[in-house]
């Protein structure tokens, strides 16, 4: 009995050493990943771009779909050396197979990985791809917006070598601008003063640069007349700027003599101190003509509904749609919008403003009959289902999107 008890204590003894090796051999095994790697990532520098970023690209991996949809999401990491530490700078969901970096700088590589991940883990990473970021002088995405801007400098510089080789321009009457020499000579001939108004916006307002364009042409009739001219401003700048237009109005009409910086005076920023103020003028001093040529909003129909009142000859203009109803229904004549910016070309007779108001021209009836020409084809391929119509319809619609 001892004798047995001594062998099997023999051949446990024996038996040890074997199954620790097996069981450290089956330790240094790796475990297999709980999921498949992205495939095949891509880094370079994000095209048509001010700099600054970086753009990835990746093939999902094997178990994102196709039947073995483990696949939870990517995770992508950099570093800016290739042996350095790699950091987690995103996740996205199963399904993306791309990534902008926009915090990286110029100049500089950046080193990346991208990792598949699943509910029980995380795959191995792929091999380290890497870029550098730079800016691009041109961008192709909006090349567009070059071929647009030629056809525009194109027209505009063909009709100002048109008008000032003496080729005389059509231009439609506008039947408000027609009435301002109207509107002074009645002035006038009543002995009464002339109110203009350039809106209650500031001079980085382009309707307020219309009004005072048009406040230097009346001022030159009212110097050749002899009329008083009363120009009531909300903004300091735009009373600087009027002063010195409607000076050198009187000085080219030859009478300097007659102006004075009152003609140009400064009431108030406040809307409605501002429109109070005017109205106080109106039935003081009755003027016999009244323009508003500028931006208006809530005051207009108060500004010239008092005008009515006092009898006065109103021309109003402005490129504010909510205001136009008032104007038209309380002035005598109304400048619709772009009539404004083209009354400063109107009234001058300037050949290379003419010239350039017909290329502005020109380039509004490109942009119409690309509009009917978009509608036409699109009709078209919606009834024929024309492949070769969509795509020039798309062409054409890509052509005049903005892409800013």
């Amino acid at each position: 009995m001892r004798e047995t008890s001594l062998g099997l204590i023999f051949v446990l003894v024996l038996a040890l050493p074997a199954q620790l090796l097996a069981q450290a051999e089956t330790d240094s095994i790796p475990e297999a990943p709980t999921v498949l790697p992205a495939r095949n990532l891509e880094a370079y520098d994000t095209p048509s771009d001010h700099g600054g970023s970086i753009t990835l690209t990746w093939q999902g991996s094997l178990d994102d779909g196709a039947g073995r949809d483990v696949v939870t999401g990517y995770q992508v990491l950099r570093s800016e050396t290739a042996t350095g530490e790699f950091e987690v700078i995103a996740e996205v969901p199963k399904g993306v197979t791309s990534f902008t970096d926009n915090n990286v700088t110029d100049g500089s590589e950046y080193y990346y990985v991208a990792l598949a991940v699943s509910a029980a883990g995380s795959s191995v990473p792929t091999l380290v791809t890497s870029a550098i970021p730079a800016q691009q002088w041109f961008n192709r995405a909006r090349l567009n917006l070059l071929i647009i801007a030629c056809i525009l400098v194109f027209a505009i510089t063909y009709f100002i070598y048109l008008s000032a080789a003496g080729r005389d321009l059509y231009i439609r009457k506008i039947a408000g601008l027609e009435a301002v020499n109207e509107a002074v000579g009645r002035a006038t001939e009543m002995g009464r003063p002339i109110l203009f108004i350039p809106g209650i916006q500031d001079m980085d307002n382009v309707q307020t640069v219309a009004g005072i364009s048009l406040l230097g042409h009346i001022a030159k009739r009212t110097a050749t007349y002899e009329t008083k001219l009363e120009v009531p401003v909300s903004r300091s700048i735009t009373m600087s700027t009027g002063r010195e237009t409607v000076k050198q109005a009187y000085l080219e009409a030859g009478r300097p003599d007659l102006y004075n910086d009152d003609m140009v005076h400064y009431i108030t920023d406040e809307q409605f101190g501002y429109v109070a103020a005017v109205d106080g003028i109106m039935v003081r001093e009755r003027p016999a003509a009244c323009f508003y040529l500028g931006a208006f909003f809530a005051e207009s129909l108060i500004l010239a509904e008092t005008g009515n009142s006092i009898g006065a000859i109103q021309v109003a203009g402005t490129a504010m749609p909510t205001q136009l109803p008032f104007f038209v229904a309380a002035c005598d004549y109304t400048l619709i919008g772009e009539e404004l910016f083209a009354a400063s070309a109107y009234l001058s007779q300037d050949r290379k403003m003419m010239g350039s108001l017909k290329g502005q021209d020109a380039g509004k009836a490109i942009a119409m009959g690309a509009i009917i020409a978009g509608v036409v084809i699109a009709t078209l391929a919606a009834v024929s289902g024309s492949e070769t119509l969509l795509h020039a319809y798309e062409w054409l619609r890509g052509l005049f999107s903005l892409n800013v």
